[in-house]
């Protein structure tokens, strides 16, 4: 039976753990994709922002692959939708929805940086598009991933991460994604039992394995807080333990975002910590796990 390194929602009152698995898991030398500069900024902050990552063509590609999915079957589990309205906040597993989707999973732009800092063969715990649309968008509350992976999911350790493609422009203004930097080096074990099928409300609004206000006042009176804005196609690579959270989009200009969530094949699910059911596989893969390289091809900016 595995040691439960990062024990949540067990407690009446929150408490802090120290992180005890590395930030980036391999000892050579640093990836080509980026610089040892980057790889240190990483190791200390919790996250890294590259800008234009994919060209003008990639992007239109996969915004029209992002608003096919959008317009997905609304009664289906995999789509979400805004609370109090039927815009669509997120769409789920859409590397199985599009060719392009599953062809980009394995670009080397992409698992090259995955497979580095991860130090293994990574596959796709979790893809979604995310969208804020334009005076509609509503929050996402402050929370680490890795807490619902490890308390709901079974995910054992700190080894995965997400990488976001932004699809849109992302300013200060539409409802970017906020991050705590450092705070991926602090575990917040939270409070409160987590209801049966907590992931049908917590994907519209995250209430259960959230941090408590206090705790978290002062992760950000220490640190501060970043909103990393650039142009569509940027990748925004941040740590399965950082705490970020986005505001409500307000403005006339709709966000989207595309997640990978890379998870190192040594650190498949298992039972969850937290005792509940597992969640369900478009959620947190389980069935028919494969490296991502595995009978992939490789996007090209020339196509």
């Amino acid at each position: 039976m595995l040691t439960d390194m990062y024990r949540s929602r067990h407690s009446s009152r929150p408490t802090i753990i120290d992180r005890v698995d590395p930030v980036i898991w391999s000892d050579k030398d640093h990836c080509p994709m980026i610089s040892a500069e980057d790889e240190k900024f990483y190791e200390k902050n919790g996250f890294l922002f590259l800008k234009n990552v994919f060209s003008e063509k990639e992007v239109a590609q996969l915004r029209r692959e992002a608003d096919q999915v959008e317009n997905s079957d609304p009664t289906d589990d995999e789509v979400v939708s805004e609370p109090g309205s039927n815009e669509v906040r997120s769409v789920f597993r859409v590397h199985d929805k599009s060719d392009v989707f599953a062809r980009l999973i394995s670009d080397d732009r992409l698992v090259a940086i995955a497979e580095h800092f991860l130090d293994d063969d990574v596959y796709i715990h979790q893809s979604r598009v995310n969208f804020k649309p334009a005076f509609k968008g509503k929050e996402f509350f402050w929370h680490s991933d890795f807490e619902t992976w490890h308390t709901e999911d079974g995910m054992p350790r700190m080894r995965a991460f997400s990488m976001s493609i932004t699809l849109t422009d992302n300013s200060a203004h539409n409802g970017p994604l906020m991050l705590i930097p450092g705070s991926h080096k602090q575990f917040i074990s939270c409070v409160g039992e987590t209801p049966d099928q907590n992931y049908k409300s917590s994907l519209k609004i995250q209430e259960i394995g959230t941090p408590d206000q206090d705790n978290l006042s002062q992760m950000v009176d220490e640190n501060g807080i970043v909103a990393p804005v650039g142009p569509a196609g940027s990748v925004l690579i941040f740590d399965c333990n950082t705490l970020h959270g986005s505001g409500n989009n307000i403005t006339p200009y709709p966000r989207s975002n595309l997640f990978f969530v890379y998870n190192a094949m040594s650190n498949r699910l298992v039972a969850p910590f937290g005792g509940t059911k597992p969640r369900p596989n478009f959620l947190a893969t389980r069935k028919d796990i494969v490296p991502v390289r595995t009978g992939r091809h490789k996007i090209r900016a020339a196509e």
